[in-house]
């Protein structure tokens, strides 16, 4: 359980953490590395997006975690294992059913190399 000793203000609008900060050139360049076609007038308002989340996320480091275990579950409950058990599956019949065509228990597909 986090034990937050004051609220943390989640809100956008925080100048606090101006080290993390996105401009508008920033905001090109990364829908250009990832071939997004963003229009000239939608980066500026992008880049307040950006910063709004960036501004977010430094706020959680200002939680106090001292204290807290790390969780790989937030449930609590470990997942039911089974015996490793090497098999051949014992479904030739099964699995080639769904093949469009086969011979001696094996897929037969086209030529792919020339």
């Amino acid at each position: 359980m986090l034990n937050v000793k004051s609220p943390v203000n989640f809100s956008t609008n925080s100048k606090k953490h101006s080290d993390m900060s996105v401009d508008k050139t920033t905001v090109a360049k990364i829908a250009r590395l990832a071939r997004i076609d963003v229009p000239e007038e939608r980066l500026e308002p992008l880049a307040a997006e950006l910063n709004g989340i960036l501004n977010w996320i430094a706020e959680l480091d200002e939680v106090n975690t001292d204290n807290v275990t790390p969780l790989a579950s937030v449930t609590g409950h470990a997942l039911p294992m089974r015996d490793d058990v090497v098999n051949d599956g014992n479904c030739v019949d099964d699995v080639l059913a769904n093949a469009p065509d086969s011979t001696s228990g094996f897929f037969v597909v086209p030529k792919v190399v020339e």
